[in-house]
């Protein structure tokens, strides 16, 4: 007898961002010094930990873990090279506060606040790894 799959889409939810980086404890530094994330997680070989950031865990393991993870490799980001056409967006009522803050901690301003036709207030920092932050009012604020 052929067994029948279930049409029902299994429950999935968003578990982790991992970004690959040259240096994980200096990152989780920077992401706690400026968001105020505490750390949840990071192997004894310090090549891989984790930071409570909201529902999502933000994540981060080292470039050499990534080179076991991916045996063709992966294209590193870095502050030297354009970013990649991704970001992680951060909601803050203060945007231009946080921007400073991320900018004296190492962060590069890639471009300053402006206010959207939609009332929403936005600005972008490349982290110390070169990842493109976003830092904006909640939409509907």
């Amino acid at each position: 007898m052929k067994s029948e799959k279930s049409s029902e889409t299994p429950s999935v939810h968003f578990a982790y961002t991992i970004l690959y980086v040259a240096d994980v404890s200096r990152t989780l530094n920077f992401y706690q010094a400026v968001f105020g994330f505490a750390q949840k997680f990071l192997t004894p070989e310090q090549d891989y930990g984790e930071l409570i950031s909201g529902s999502t865990t933000l994540a981060f393991a080292n470039l050499e873990l990534g080179n076991t993870n991916f045996k063709e490799g992966f294209q590193v980001g870095t502050l030297r090279e354009k970013p990649f056409g991704i970001e992680l967006a951060f909601t803050t009522q203060d945007v231009k506060g946080l921007m400073e803050k991320s900018i004296a901690h190492g962060a590069r301003e890639l471009a300053a606040a402006t206010t959207k036709p939609w009332g929403q207030e936005v600005g972008y920092v490349r982290d110390i790894n070169g990842f493109i932050l976003e830092i904006c009012t909640p939409i509907g604020n």
